[in-house]
């Protein structure tokens, strides 16, 4: 290992897929060691994975950094967000997490809407219109369809939650996470005992709410991970607040996140709230907000079209006409949670490139439906836009992201920005710095910047109008 100049901090990224852990010298953000370990998601009637399997990837990811872990001084954990993991008065799962892509708690989603009077009424008190990707929405699930699994949870937490307890010992959370539960009150930063009781869901089973720059708490003794026990233990955050955090993002900025699904956001000043339910009222993970939209089909759906059509993801051909919305999984933006995926346009001269490439516009354009709503009035829109995850580095992505926004693009450098967002947390507890100011320092946003294409106005119109004319046919429910 080679020498640090200060002292060293892990930040963790436990996301759908798997578990990453870095060790980063805290002085100059150099990665010093880090590791990975794959997750188990079921791909039946919901999306859903053990906790415990996340534990134990957690373990893996952070055996292989060896002893720099060990020497570590602070740790932070960025998770997905909105899981709803249960567990037992013992700390035990009482069944697996139902993960923010299941999309079975639509029917609740849609009456919990109403009870409470509506869009508006939920953007006031909460920030955002829950969706079936919202804990709130997955708790009534569950209450409704598996009664006894609810009245045997003697704890609810966040996938980061989880793993942060398992550390400490102590359940906390923080407010960027809380934020995407649907329970947490934006307006006045405290859990809504209305919505709580509305679900049936007694407030002394949530995780305190640890504020910016607080110690959730030390490493507790006789755990098997390679932390000295005292190791400090930051809040964590969900993570696309850990990826802002990653990126030292300032105000009016825009991030497009391509992953497993695909996201759009900026931190703002002023607390969101957008009845129409489109952009989500986050807060971030330093006291400000960040303004989301998401899609369910980004990456993994692109992907399979290439995958269907024998073609590599990047053999994209231009032209033809073609209309591809990709809602493999259903959608988030727009709520369409019952759709799936539509093809309109293919003609006999279609090629397969066109196909794929139709696919990479379709799921960009969800995102950009909602570009302009995330940032503030005053934001500069002719700034590049900054281009993360697992898709950001392919050239389709970027050609279609520069094509459809007719913008500049920025790609950083830095990979695992959810993970250096951990641990540039981690590095604000040890300095007492801003954790933002922490990444700037260290330059993980820095990178590329792709000039400005022309804004193709034909593609994003064709798309508009066949989202629009198709719209009753695609939020059809399936039949049993």
């Amino acid at each position: 290992m080679p020498a640090a100049e200060g002292p060293l901090v892990v930040g963790v990224d436990s996301s759908t897929q798997s578990t990453k852990a870095l060790v980063v010298d805290a002085a100059t953000g150099s990665v010093v060691a880090s590791g990975q370990a794959p997750h188990t998601v079921t791909t039946g009637p919901g999306r859903e994975s053990d906790p415990e399997q996340w534990f134990d990837a957690l373990c893996t990811a952070l055996a292989a950094c060896g002893p720099a872990a060990h020497e570590a001084a602070a740790v932070a954990v960025g998770g997905q967000q909105h899981g709803l993991v249960t567990l037992d008065a013992h700390g035990r799962p009482v069944r697996p997490a139902l993960l923010w892509n299941d999309v079975r708690s639509a029917a609740q989603a849609q009456a919990l809407v109403a009870r409470l009077g509506g869009g508006k009424e939920w953007a006031e008190r909460v920030g955002s219109v829950p969706g079936p990707s919202f804990t709130v929405t997955k708790w009534a699930w569950l209450s409704e369809h598996e009664p006894d699994a609810a009245r045997a949870t003697a704890a609810v937490r966040l996938p980061h939650d989880y793993l942060t307890e398992r550390l400490t010992g102590v359940g906390t959370t923080d407010r960027s996470d809380a934020s995407g539960t649907g329970w947490w009150a934006s307006a006045t930063e405290s859990y809504d005992e209305d919505i709580l009781a509305m679900v049936g869901l007694d407030p002394a089973r949530l995780s305190r709410v640890v504020g910016p720059g607080e110690v959730a708490g030390t490493v507790r003794g006789g755990i098997e991970l390679p932390f000295s026990p005292g190791t400090l233990v930051a809040p964590g955050m969900g993570d696309n607040a850990a990826a802002a955090l990653g990126l030292g993002l300032r105000p009016g900025a825009a991030v497009l996140s391509l992953g497993t699904s695909g996201t759009v956001y900026a931190v703002a000043r002023r607390r969101p709230a957008d009845p129409t339910g489109t952009v989500a009222g986050f807060a971030d993970a330093r006291g400000e907000w960040l303004p989301l939209a998401c899609t369910l089909n980004c990456t993994l759906a692109v992907d399979r079209v290439a995958a269907l059509l024998s073609l590599d993801r990047e053999a994209v051909e231009p032209g033809g006409g073609l209309t591809l919305l990709p809602y493999l999984d259903g959608e988030r933006t727009p709520d369409l949670p019952h759709a799936s995926g539509l093809l309109h346009g293919l003609r006999h001269d279609t090629t397969p490139g066109q196909l794929l490439q139709a696919a990479y516009d379709g799921a960009v354009h969800s995102l950009l439906n909602a570009l302009d709503l995330v940032l503030e009035e005053d934001a500069d829109r002719a700034e590049p836009l900054l281009l993360i995850g697992g898709g950001a580095r392919g050239r389709a992505w970027q050609e279609t992201v520069r094509r459809l926004t007719g913008r500049p693009v920025q790609v950083p450098r830095a990979r695992e920005l959810v993970a250096l967002g951990a641990a540039a947390q981690a590095a604000g507890l040890l300095t007492g710095e801003d954790p933002a100011a922490v990444a700037r320092r260290w330059g993980t946003a820095e990178g590329p910047v792709l000039d400005a294409a022309p804004r193709d106005e034909a593609a994003l119109a064709r798309m508009t109008g066949v989202l629009s004319d198709a719209a009753p046919l695609l939020g059809r429910a399936p039949r049993n």
